[in-house]
């Protein structure tokens, strides 16, 4: 699953520092001032020398000089020096390509939904245990299940105002983190989250309860235990309280020293429904069911056949609410479907790094597809079982294919380049190597045409490319002629390639985009290498 450009990037950013490994762990470095915001910072000792060339200006290039030779540094980057001499490679010029992936249909369909409610309304004593008060969720469950129920009940006269029309009593519940959903007498009255910055939250909900003895569960769900931050290891997960009644005729009722039963787990867990072997040990209702009522705290379960073709594959869980999802006995991991929120206008690398910035998916779900391995597959009959704690539709849930559907390029002239490594020894010259622009569809896939093509000055991003002021005539041609039904192909970046300079004494640059499909029996197959 490489996601280019930002895989191809950091390989040959770390190629890089690879070259400078025995001049870094030899020497400190020696920093130097290049200009009002650049700087060269030198490793030397002996005969190793390796330097780095920085630009800090976010806004402008500059032209520096270092050991008597120019360099050229984009802003608001570094070029790495192995020797002291030649860059191999600079953070902001990003010579390889950028892949445009789509998620596909495939031909697996879901079939043979059947679905299982967990019962809120009663407990496996031989799971269960009381205390007075509330206790902290990990110590209990050992991480053997994300859920845990804390349950209590509170007896409610048949005198109080709200019986006879008054307004409902509140019921405030604090907790620690993750999540939680609280059920008053089996239905579910309200849930609440916690976020990344801030796990603590406090669910509030109007109850509706009755004369008599009422039922309040809270099933508080961990989505992982902390591994980062300060003293993490003394971080409480679960409902610690207070847990408080507000709104009856005697004031506030606090439940926190109450006696709470608790139960580890899912009842569905205790079943092992998610294995193959275990699905039998319930009675699963039949799909058509489903749609007349999405319930919380359910299990569902279907079948599916492996897709042909050897493309990644994901489950599209977007029309799901919350939990976990297994195939084949093999948790595939939790889900969430979040909404993303944020600011998605534009993006530039330059200027320090922050979360909010250069963000995507704005109004999106913050995941939707979920990777299922093939190896996990058989050929028919695959189970696909999930749990669901909030509700949603899962005959929309969908098996697809992630698929490079397109791949761009955008190289200029003397982009550094590792074959210039140490080929100018000092008193000697020799060739120049001439960079290339590299395509590379993914397997199965070849190039089946060539979408935009421009040697010269061209304008844009990746997807809607356009012509600049200069433009060579011949690119469409060169790139059809090198690249078509290949999986990948490689393209000089030079004037005699293309046939003439189009505009002498402009640094120009190759930028194309290719569409891959689907390889058939008559596409030639890659043959073309650097």
């Amino acid at each position: 699953l490489i996601r280019q450009p930002k895989y191809g990037h950091l390989k040959e950013l770390h190629r890089a520092i690879k070259l400078c490994e025995r001049a870094l762990v030899s020497a400190d470095p020696i920093v130097t001032s290049l200009g009002s915001f650049q700087q060269a910072h030198v490793y030397s000792s002996g005969g190793d020398c390796a330097a780095f060339l920085s630009n800090y200006d976010t806004n402008s290039a500059a032209r520096v000089m270092f050991n008597n030779m120019h360099y050229n540094l984009p802003p608001w980057s570094i070029s790495i020096l192995p020797d002291c001499r030649n860059v191999v490679f600079n953070t902001a010029k990003v010579g390889v390509q950028t892949s445009q992936m789509e998620m596909l249909p495939s031909n697996a369909a879901m079939y043979s939904w059947e679905t299982f409610n967990e019962d809120v309304s009663s407990l496996d004593d031989r799971s269960t245990f009381t205390s007075h008060g509330l206790m902290e969720q990990i110590n209990i469950t050992r991480d053997t299940s994300d859920y845990l129920w804390y349950i209590t009940s509170v007896d409610i006269g048949s005198s109080e105002s709200f019986l006879r029309g008054g307004e409902l009593p509140t019921l405030i519940v604090q907790s620690t983190g993750h999540a939680l959903h609280m059920f008053i007498n089996g239905q579910l009255s309200g849930s609440a989250f916690g976020t990344r910055e801030n796990r603590r939250f406090t669910l509030t909900e109007k109850v509706n309860l009755r004369a008599g003895t009422n039922r309040i569960a809270l099933l508080s769900v961990a989505v992982g235990l902390p591994n980062v931050g300060g003293h993490y290891e003394t971080w409480s997960t679960g409902v610690l309280g207070p847990v408080a009644l507000h709104g009856l005729d005697q004031g506030k009722w606090d439940l926190s020293w109450a006696k709470w039963t608790y139960q580890v787990g899912l009842k569905g867990e205790a079943m092992n429904l998610v294995s193959p072997n275990g699905i039998s040990s319930v009675e699963w209702m039949q799909g058509s069911l489903i749609a007349q009522k999405q319930q919380p705290l359910t299990w569902h379960k279907a079948y599916f056949n492996a897709p042909d073709g050897d493309e990644p594959l994901a489950l599209d869980m977007g029309s799901m609410g919350k939990g976990q999802v297994w195939v084949n006995g093999q948790s595939i991991g939790r889900y969430w479907t979040a909404y993303a929120n944020g600011n998605c206008n534009g993006c530039s690398y330059m200027g320090t790094f922050r979360p909010p910035k250069c963000q995507l998916g704005c109004g999106q779900p913050t995941q939707r597809w979920y990777h299922v391995p093939r190896s996990w597959l058989k050929p028919t009959q695959n189970l696909l079982v999930l749990f669901e704690e909030l509700g949603g539709d899962p005959t929309k849930i969908s098996l697809l294919k992630r698929s490079v559907t397109s791949v761009c390029a955008d190289v200029a002239e003397y982009h550094p380049m590792f074959k210039n490594w140490h080929i100018e020894s000092y008193g000697k010259t020799e060739d120049f190597h001439i960079p290339k622009a590299h395509l590379r569809c993914g397997p199965g896939h070849s190039i089946s045409s060539i979408k935009f093509a421009s040697f010269g000055t061209p304008l844009g991003t990746c997807g809607s490319f356009q012509q600049g002021a200069c433009h060579a005539s011949t690119s469409y041609s060169i790139l059809e002629k090198q690249c078509i039904g290949q999986q990948r192909c490689s393209v000089a970046i030079s004037n005699s390639n293309f046939g003439h300079d189009p505009c002498p004494n402009v640094l120009k640059r190759l930028t194309v985009e290719a569409i891959c499909s689907p390889t058939t029996s008559t596409t030639s197959q890659p043959n073309s290498r650097d």
